[in-house]
């Protein structure tokens, strides 16, 4: 596996995984604070509630 911010490889049992030092992890936090990574589809679809009827608006 690759460290997502700086290429190198990274081993399994590492305990920063999937980070290869805690430098890079303190950048992707940054990252996301700065929001330079954005979720692009809601993970969950928003539900439109149901219409409601309208008295005299047919059956």
């Amino acid at each position: 596996m690759r460290c997502p911010i700086c290429k190198r490889e990274v081993a399994f049992p590492d305990p920063q995984i999937p980070f290869c030092s805690e430098r890079c992890r303190l950048i992707d936090l940054g990252n996301w604070a700065a929001e330079k990574y954005v979720i692009s589809v809601p993970a969950v679809p928003e539900v439109e509630p149901p219409e409601e009827r309208k008295e005299g608006n047919g059956p």
